[in-house]
């Protein structure tokens, strides 16, 4: 389906009463990494030109809500990063109480200063708004809000956030969820979520990256080429680095663990991404900053077109900051829907409203209503490249070979059911 066109949603098969079951999805296995090595270990910052960017904007002016496990401000990379947030589970504790390492990873990988030898994120000059959400054993545990993710999106998009950053998907649907999603488009935010790590599994559609207004990122290795894991379909609307990117071991913020990646790093870089657009551009709206991800985005396909594998492309902010490439289109139309994206936002009760169609089966379908015929993505080989058809890891930052995967592929997905 080429870009500009209505991406209409199909029917969503959504369960009215849920329960949570997580499971962490992984490939290898990781091996503790020395703080002072970590930032050598960020490969992507130098194919991405971060250094070059950081010059011109780090940026600064932007929040980003992390819907996530939670985001420890205390580490040396997120001290005076983090704003006050909201801890949707209603368990003990708080937002800033992470309990796996996965939250303040992906706060890190976006907003890390990178003091004391810390992950260094892509925009250092943002602020991170934390918003804590459970997984199965936390929930089962502390008997917590089953409604955790409806609530944590709809408050991000009450809060300052521009930007809305959630590296978890569900292969199910709820109504409140659905309309979380569709208010925060409403208020202005730009919400990108993961697209899953099952790709040689059941590939299944993940929510919430399969809504029509998220942006649904897929993982690229070095090469630019697709991630094995990273899933494939309709959710998929643009990608980014996600292969062997080091992050906390555990909850005990010790150390660092190396040969991680997976869609949730990738979320998190294009949310940053995003952010140094956005912080540059500072009277777009989020329809404008997405327009010009889309269009500079890395590919050796016809723009316009949106592979099953990357989407729109490889994300490349340089190409905007650096070389002010970009159309940023029509401020209040949105390039994922192609609708006018102005006006009241979507009311409270909506939310509450019941599908027509209840169940406890996953959802079957992602955004759109027609296949991927024209586009290259024919195969797992798919690679993006630049607007000269150089591989990506060349117009990237020189980078060459193949990238070895391995570690932990870092990503929850959440399992819903009845309760």
């Amino acid at each position: 389906m080429t870009a500009g066109m209505s991406r209409p949603q199909k029917r969503v098969l959504s369960a009215l009463a849920v329960a949570a079951s997580w499971s962490v999805v992984f490939v290898g296995a990781a091996q503790p990494a020395a703080a002072a090595d970590v930032q050598s270990k960020q490969w992507y910052l130098k194919a991405m030109q971060a250094e070059e960017m950081w010059k011109i904007t780090t940026g600064e002016g932007v929040q980003l809500a992390v819907i996530d496990t939670g985001v420890n401000p205390e580490t040396p990379s997120l001290r005076g990063q983090v704003l006050k947030g909201l801890d949707a589970t209603g368990a003990e504790g708080d937002e800033n109480d992470d309990y796996s390492g996965h939250g303040t990873t992906m706060a890190e990988l976006i907003a890390g200063t990178g003091k004391g030898g810390g992950i260094k994120g892509l925009a250092p000059g943002a602020k991170i708004i934390p918003m804590r959400i459970g997984t199965s054993d936390f929930q089962k545990k502390h008997s917590s809000n089953v409604h955790d993710w409806a609530d944590a999106i709809r408050a991000a998009a009450d809060s300052d956030a521009k930007i809305i950053s959630m590296s978890f998907g569900s292969p199910y649907s709820t109504p409140k969820e659905r309309e979380a999603v569709k208010y925060a488009q409403a208020k202005g935010k730009l919400f990108f979520a993961a697209v899953g790590n099952d790709a040689q599994g059941r590939n299944r559609d993940e929510y919430p990256a399969s809504y029509p207004q998220a942006v649904g990122v897929s993982s690229a290795d070095k090469n630019g080429k697709v991630s094995e894991y990273s899933q494939n379909g309709n959710s998929v609307d643009v990608a980014a680095p996600g292969n062997e990117i080091p992050r906390w071991c555990d909850n005990s913020f010790q150390s660092y663990c190396d040969g991680e990646g997976g869609t949730s790093a990738a979320t998190a870089i294009a949310s940053a991404s995003a952010a140094l657009v956005w912080s540059a551009n500072p009277d777009w709206t989020a329809n404008q900053v997405l327009n010009v991800l889309f269009d500079t985005a890395g590919r050796d396909w016809k723009k316009g077109d949106r592979s099953a594998y990357l989407g729109h492309g490889l994300i490349r902010p340089a190409m905007n900051i650096l070389k002010g490439k970009g159309d940023p289109g029509d401020p209040d139309i949105s390039p994922l829907t192609n609708e006018r994206t102005t006006g009241s936002p979507a009311s409270p009760a909506a939310s509450e409203q019941p599908s027509t169609s209840a169940s406890d089966q996953p959802a079957q379908s992602g955004k759109g209503g027609e296949a991927d015929e024209t586009v290259a993505a024919g195969d797992s080989n798919t690679s993006a490249s630049g607007d000269d058809g150089a591989p990506l890891g060349l117009i990237l930052g020189g980078i060459a070979g193949v990238a070895v995967l391995g570690g932990v592929v870092f990503a929850l997905v959440r399992r819903r059911g009845a309760a």
